[in-house]
């Protein structure tokens, strides 16, 4: 008999107990004797019986799984939460599934729809947008915890865990201008997204501050990848008054900026420093160059799960938390600066 064919039936008649007693000792009950016990796991072990980890959990209206939802796993920012978030979550005994939205709404809707079908016990989720208010919803309406992580969502009250998008915006723009920059440009995304309405929000007080004039045309939207930094890039170079110094929502946009700034014969920080949110680790370990607000990524994940598990246990308290992170603001040469 192959052991992925063993059922808790075969079990039970080759040791000479009921079913319900193989579940018994699977489940370490203690109402089962030693010799029953000692007998039953023999005979599992010569079967090479596998139980079911799924039926267990149904049975104890378990399943032992938590979800981690991300926009783009492939940025460098989302994959260390997810190595945060699986360390903590295998740590407590929980699978942890992965599922990338690819910052699509639709998708993002049918994952939810699957993650409650397939009984998660709880998720923690970097939503879409703030159209992702509804899915969040239903998550709510069947009961499965969740923890917002990195962006926040209108009118959704959960434990959240951010990073200081205004404050560390403001302080990377402040360092430009200190630098002697006063056309200062911003490649950003939509403003449905939380962290781009405070990185926004950050560079127009740096700038207002200053006494600066923010300039609609230095504003300029796009995805979030490369292929959005480049476009970005490209139009603002081609102002009558291209700026001197550009701000990029996050680090692939910023690499992308970097490649249109190189096409058109322009080099960075020579013609056009650049500053960035979030770092790329492996990159900047190989070849230092970014100046960027670096987010400790991987204590996003860390501290949004054990919110999660909090909220699973009934550990949490009532009053729902919000955890902001303060990034850490690191000088290299794609500013102009001196590190």
């Amino acid at each position: 008999m192959r052991a992925a064919s063993v059922t808790i039936r075969d079990v039970a008649r080759q040791a000479g107990v009921s079913a319900m007693t193989v579940s018994r000792v699977i489940n370490s009950s203690p109402s089962v004797s030693p010799a029953t016990r000692s007998r039953v796991e023999q005979v599992i072990a010569e079967l090479g019986y596998v139980p079911s980890r799924l039926a267990r959990g149904l049975s104890a209206q378990r399943t032992g799984t938590l979800a981690l939802i991300v926009p783009d796993v492939a940025n460098p920012f989302f994959t260390l939460i997810v190595r945060g978030s699986e360390d903590v979550a295998r740590r407590a005994g929980y699978r942890l599934l992965l599922c990338d939205t690819r910052a699509d709404l639709d998708v993002e809707r049918e994952v939810i729809e699957e993650l409650i079908a397939h009984r998660v016990e709880g998720i923690l989720i970097a939503p879409v947008s703030d159209r992702s208010r509804d899915h969040l919803r239903r998550l709510a309406r069947f009961g499965v915890p969740f923890v917002l992580v990195d962006r926040t969502i209108p009118g959704v009250d959960t434990d959240t865990v951010l990073g200081d998008s205004a404050g560390g915006s403001r302080q990377l723009v402040e360092h430009l201008i200190a630098l002697g920059h006063r056309r200062i440009g911003m490649i950003t995304e939509s403003d449905a997204v939380s962290t781009a309405r405070d990185r926004r929000h950050g560079y127009e007080t740096a700038l207002t501050n200053a006494g600066l004039v923010v300039a609609p045309e230095l504003l300029v939207g796009g995805s979030v990848d490369p292929l959005g930094g480049r476009d970005g890039m490209r139009r603002l170079l081609e102002l009558e008054q291209p700026p001197t110094a550009v701000f990029t929502v996050n680090n692939l946009v910023a690499l992308g900026a970097i490649e249109a700034v190189r096409a058109t014969g322009r080099e960075v920080p020579d013609d056009v420093a650049l500053v960035c949110f979030d770092d790329i680790e492996y990159a900047s370990r190989l070849h230092p160059f970014l100046t960027a607000m670096e987010q400790p990524a991987e204590t996003f994940g860390t501290l949004g799960t054990q919110l999660l598990l909090e909220q699973i246990e009934n550990r949490a308290p009532d009053r729902r938390r919000t955890v902001v992170l303060p990034g850490q603001f690191v000088v290299r040469r794609s500013c102009g600066a001196a590190a």
